[in-house]
């Protein structure tokens, strides 16, 4: 199948240029707000040159993608580029934000974090994951507030059926005090504990020394939770106290669950260890890179690149009261969020730096179901272990997945987190020649384009430019530029490639394509 050569200019730099079109605006970035006034602050003291604004039909994918997880259909996109509302991209984020949509991808983020798998390293079991996953979606679908989310979680007892919160407590790959209080810090204080001190370690792990676990006659049942008379030290050695990881001692009056103890400290609104590092989290999934990078990694030595926007962001959070939309708002709203991919002049620090928006292939979730959703096809998913709750319906999008377990060798090629240990390095992004080869050779993909009813009836009766232009706006989000329509005509009357198979080699080019695998 011959590859046309498309004319994208996705990811070139220069300085002193004209536009590249139609990524990007001719206007000069300029502050918006206090974000892009801290933003643009520091690059102006580094030195560093700002990428232009995006374009509309580039903002109107980006944001589809990074607020819902799911491409905008052809109609969407070509309403939004068409609106001559100025207001319109701050009008389009609030509407996403409201639909269905926004609760699958971001319960999808947090079970990464929260390690909702079924099987072996994890093994919270199919029935049990359904009921986390659905708490986790509601929570999302509802807006609960930050402070309360993660209180729930530290603090729940009862059944891993009938109460879907203990199952933090069980998905983890070890049940020890100190084994729970690293998957704490990493979950909610994005800090790898394993590198603390042992004293520091070992005061955190004391307010969870009397978690407790019991089965129930119901299969694979288990009750958690706190058990006053369990030992807080093994064969009578001197117990250690509880101690916040700020080294303040602990008070715990006898017979209160010290989880609440520490809960009350964690999500206090002056906690340092609190707000910062989920507002860092989100400015890395929604910019591409992390103000504290990597983001799971804070300490002493790994400084925010600029410390003024994150305790910014954090401020304006706690102010929000913990809403994890108004935080989404804020960010997506920014001039930083919305400028070019296409780096203005080259500078070791602009990615750093925020500078331009980070291009990163799109997730293999939202891959497979931008696909789907193009093609009008579905895809095929399989569990370790077959039970009625492991059973997948044919129209299930992949961002709405429950289980972890529960994978396509689509998504395992493309990188989807093992959800393991909650570390957000285990999704991997990276583009491989695997990945490449499968894209451009495998009957999977071509089968999709060649079998797509959807395709031909949107083309039907169409000659070769009316046909490219749908074509560009189902699976682009923009329409072609004049240079691509002359490549493309130039293909599809050339003699050797009419009609169905003209479409399938298109389609099969601009799938292919960095601006349809990357964000950008």
């Amino acid at each position: 199948m011959p590859l046309i050569v498309l004319g994208l200019a996705l990811g070139a730099s220069s300085w002193a240029r004209e536009p590249v079109l139609p990524f990007e605006t001719a206007e000069v970035a300029a502050p918006k707000g206090k974000i892009d006034e801290l933003v643009f602050a520091k690059l102006k003291e580094k030195g560093i040159q700002p990428a232009r604004p995006c374009s509309d039909p580039v903002f109107v994918r980006r944001v589809y993608l990074d607020a819902i997880g799911t491409l905008p259909t052809a109609q969407e996109a070509r309403d939004f580029i068409d609106d001559q509302d100025p207001k319109k991209r701050s009008a389009l984020i609030d509407r996403l934000l409201a639909r269905d949509e926004y609760a699958d991808y971001w319960a999808l983020k947090w079970c990464d974090l929260l390690r909702v798998k079924a099987e072996f390293p994890i093994n919270l079991w199919p029935n049990a994951v359904q009921a986390y996953h659905r708490w986790v979606r509601t929570c999302f679908a509802q807006n609960m507030p930050y402070d309360q989310f993660a209180r729930e979680l530290l603090t729940a007892s009862g059944s891993n059926f009938r109460t879907p919160q203990v199952n933090f407590y069980r998905a983890m790959q070890a049940r020890q005090p100190e084994a729970i209080a690293r998957t704490v810090a990493l979950t909610f204080m994005g800090a790898r504990a394993e590198k603390w001190p042992k004293e520091k370690l070992a005061g955190m792990a004391a307010f969870f020394n009397q978690v407790a676990y019991k089965r129930t006659a119901e299969w694979k049942e288990e009750i958690v939770y706190f058990d006053p008379f369990k030992p807080t030290a093994a064969g009578g050695a001197r117990p250690v106290l509880a101690a916040f990881p700020d080294g303040k001692p602990a008070t715990i009056t006898q017979g209160v669950d010290p989880r609440k103890v520490f809960a009350d400290w964690l999500i206090q609104a002056n906690n340092p260890s609190f707000a910062p590092p989920v507002a860092n989290r989100y400015w890395y999934w929604l910019v591409g890179r992390g103000i504290v990078h990597e983001v799971d990694d804070f300490r002493s030595d790994n400084p925010p690149a600029n410390p003024d926007l994150l305790a910014y962001l954090a401020k304006e959070f706690v102010a929000a009261k913990y809403d994890f939309k108004q935080l989404m708002r804020l960010i997506l709203n920014s001039q930083t969020y919305q400028l070019s991919s296409i780096v203005a002049a080259p500078h070791p620090e602009a990615e750093a730096q925020f500078a331009f928006y980070v291009p990163r292939r799109v997730d293999a979730e939202v891959l497979i179901d931008a696909i789907c959703q193009i093609t009008g096809s579905t895809e095929e998913y399989s569990s370790p272990i077959p039970e009625p709750f492991t059973w997948i319906p044919e129209n299930q999008r992949s961002i709405a997945l429950s289980d972890g377990s529960i994978s396509s060798p689509f998504l395992e090629l493309f990188g989807r987190p093992p959800r393991d240990s909650g570390l957000e390095s285990e999704r991997n992004n990276r583009s491989t020649p695997a990945q490449r080869l499968h894209m451009l050779n495998s009957s999977h993909i071509l089968r999709k384009i060649r079998n797509s009813s959807l395709l031909r009836e949107q083309i039907r009766g169409s000659d070769a430019g009316s046909a490219s232009r749908k074509l560009y706006m189902t699976i682009l989000s923009r329409p072609p530029t004049d240079q691509e329509l002359g490549q493309i005509k130039e293909y599809a009357y050339a003699g050797d490639a009419q009609g169905q198979e003209a479409l399938v080699d298109i389609v099969w080019a601009l799938f292919n394509s960095a601006e349809f695998l990357y964000r950008h």
